[in-house]
Parts: structure tokens; sequence; C-alpha cells
């Protein structure tokens, strides 16, 4: 099944492009949900989530929608004397389980994140650690790309983010490979001159679409979801709801 949505939902940059003016933050969830029925949740990339607030978001979307969530940072960027908090992090998320709307855990990690025996560990632990939570893992840095990583993410039941982004030396191609029951691809614009140089964090997810662009992947998509139970697409160029463009092209190339 796939699932197709945005990269949060939460910006004030959409009110006039996507949110009514009228409309309070309070409804734009719902808003939203109106449209689409999966939403990754970004801010608990930085703070720990409560129950309280994921089971209100919980309450205002319908059945079948379906919630992913990003891993604190404090659980991928950081990575040091952070046991204490994996528990924290999995017990805050239960309201989505008992609603039957969570979809699984995305764990991104830094660019300086890199291959060596360290970190092959610490992602066999986090797995560990994420108790039987579907987990997927968004490396940055292409020295990660081989056969023994795939095969890493395999074996611990580890999902592979395929990514879009700027074609930088370095930076994850377009690879579309399924380690897992659960297939995700976010598409992050690609907007190489802000990539590395920017003031201001949108900067790096100013990017539209083409429909040609996005047709790249079509038949990309369509092979990772022969292959898991579930797959996960995001457009993650949230600047001014560009990201909502994005999301409804992919619906209609895919349907």
């Amino acid at each position: 099944m796939i699932h197709i949505g945005t990269s949060g939902y939460s910006y004030e940059d959409w009110v006039g492009p996507y949110y009514p003016a009228e409309l309070p933050k309070a409804g734009w969830l719902a808003f939203y949900a109106r449209e689409f029925q999966t939403c990754e949740i970004n801010f608990t990339y930085y703070r720990l989530p409560d129950s309280r607030t994921l089971m209100l978001m919980a309450d205002k979307t319908p059945d079948g929608f379906m919630f992913t969530v990003k891993a604190s940072k404090e659980l991928t960027h950081e990575r040091e004397r952070n046991a204490e908090i994996f528990p924290k992090f999995v017990q805050a998320l239960k309201p989505l389980f008992e609603a039957k709307k969570f979809g699984c855990v995305l764990a991104q990690f830094p660019y300086s994140f890199r291959p060596n025996a360290e970190n092959r560990d610490y992602l066999k632990a986090f797995r560990e650690l994420m108790a039987d939570l579907p987990v997927v893992i968004e490396f940055r840095n292409a020295q990660w790309l081989s056969p023994e990583t795939f095969a890493l993410l395999e074996a611990n039941n580890l999902g592979f983010c395929c990514v879009d982004e700027p074609r930088l030396k370095g930076l994850i191609p377009p690879v579309a490979e399924a380690t897992s029951k659960v297939a995700y691809v976010r598409f992050h614009g690609r907007n190489a001159k802000k990539w590395w140089r920017y003031e201001e964090p949108w900067e790096r997810y100013d990017y539209s679409y083409s429909r040609e662009e996005l047709e790249e992947w079509v038949p990309r998509i369509k092979d990772l979801d022969t292959k898991a139970e579930n797959t996960f697409i995001f457009a993650n160029n949230h600047w001014r709801a560009q990201a909502i463009d994005t999301a409804r092209q992919l619906r209609l190339l895919l349907l």
C-alpha cells in the first residue's frame, strides 16, 4: 500500500499558499487530513514527544490515517549516554499504536555518520532499543551505499530510506531499495546551490519539482511497493507549501 503525504504540516509559511488565512492553527492538521492520509511528524527530532500531544494529533485525523515519527536528535545525532532516552521515546508513541495510526520511526543520521564498526554496532543497538517498532534508516553519506549495508539493514529488520536530493558529491543518489516490510522515500528537493550554504534552514528545501523529475520515480516506487507491506512517500520541499504540490503530483502519477 502506498501512502503519500508531506514531511510535517505545521508551517507558518503555508498560510495563504495552502491553509486559509482565517483557519486557526489548531485546525491545520484536520484540514490537511481531509486531503492526505499520512504525515511525517518532524517536531520529534527537536524535542522528545509526549503522549498527550500525539493523542490529540491522532484524534484530529480520520480512521486509516498513518503517522511516521522522526527519531529525536539525541538518538541519531548526539548518540552518547542516551540509553534512557529510547524507552521514553517509545512510550510516548503509545497513543499512535492504540489508534492504529503508527507507520514507523524514521531515524535520519547526519552526514558525519560514516560506515565503520562503531556505527554499524550502533545501528544494531538502535534496533534492539526500539523493541519491535518498524524502523527506517536515512543515511546522508553516500559511503553507506554498499551490499554490506543493505545486508546489515535486512538482517536487523531496518528499512532503507530512499531519497531524492541534490546530485552533489557525497550525498545519497536516487537509489531505490527495500530492506524491510516498510519502504520509504523522501523528496528533499534539488536545490544544490543552497544545500550546504544557507542563511536559514528552509532555504535548503526551497525547490519546486517538475512533472518530469517526479516521473523518474514512478517505476521505482511501484517496484518498492511490490517488495513491502507499506510504502511511505513524503515531500520535504516544504517552503511555502511546495511539498503539497509535490505530493499532489505524485498521487496523480501513481494512480
